[in-house]
């Protein structure tokens, strides 16, 4: 099945009588960026085999980067859009009880046997017989789903006004070095405020908030071939040694070693099995 959004499909997909139900698509990033917000009764595993996805919902924008994969609860109103070409895999999931399976949005790394259940995942008719092989392999989908780790892909995004034009002058200008105070300042606010209701609105110091924001911003730019040294200009850092010690403190590992285990080829067919 291939995927799309609008709702007569996403109808389908949640009257679908099986736990699973998957699609696939490749896009570039103006038909992505055309994604109305939508939901569906059904939570989603989003999977991206190359390019990079943002998934975002009311409160926050989740990175989706190579070989990563978002997962969204059901009922939760999104939109999908990409940066470059993107091919991703989307498994539609009504959970069953047993798994142990996330409640809220998140970004799950996808281990090497998840990735090919979930290649194999694609191929599968709508109604799969759930007692045969077909439905032993979802039930191991879902029992890998519930072990796999969670990345901090995330960038909260502040309902508070003031704190959206923050984050508006901040993506225009990521390489601006100005202090907490002066960036308080432009939007009204004292030092001390804008801590306080960072920390109400996102959970997070300015600093660190800054920080996830750049991962945010470098990711989208390294997928699309840049060089470390050149993101690293763009954001404003004084070297790009500097820039790697922010990103694996940040991330647990360097840029380069990230993207590295994130463009090893994957086989791609959906007549295989």
């Amino acid at each position: 099945m291939y995927l799309d959004v609008r709702s007569d499909w996403l109808s389908h997909v949640d009257e679908v009588p099986r736990a699973l139900v998957a699609a696939s698509a490749v896009a570039n990033l103006g038909a992505l960026e055309q994604s109305p917000r939508h939901h569906h009764k059904k939570a989603q595993l989003l999977f991206t085999v190359r390019g990079v996805i943002n998934c975002e919902v009311e409160d926050a924008v989740w990175i989706v980067p190579p070989q990563c994969a978002v997962w969204i609860p059901g009922g939760l109103p999104h939109t999908v859009f990409g940066s470059g070409e993107v091919e991703c895999i989307s498994l539609f999931i009504d959970p069953p009880e047993a798994p142990n399976l996330p409640t809220e949005c998140c970004t799950v790394t996808v281990s090497n046997f998840l990735r090919q259940l979930l290649m194999r995942a694609n191929a599968l008719p709508d109604l799969y017989d759930i007692d045969g092989p077909d439905g032993r392999i979802v039930s191991v989908i879902f029992d890998e789903l519930a072990v796999a780790p969670v990345e901090d892909l995330r960038l909260p995004i502040p309902g508070d006004p003031r704190l959206k034009k923050l984050t508006d002058l901040l993506i225009v200008a990521p390489a601006d070095h100005a202090t907490v105070a002066e960036w308080a300042s432009r939007i009204a606010l004292s030092e001390r405020s804008l801590s306080r209701l960072l920390a109400k609105e996102v959970g997070m110091s300015f600093g660190r908030w800054r920080r996830q924001l750049h991962i945010v911003l470098a990711l989208r730019q390294l997928s699309t071939g840049r060089t470390v040294q050149a993101v690293a200009m763009d954001l404003g850092y004084e070297s790009a040694s500097s820039f790697v010690t922010m990103f694996r403190k940040m991330v647990g590992k360097p840029p380069s070693r990230y993207l590295l285990e994130r463009r090893r080829p994957v086989l791609y067919d959906r007549g295989e099995g």
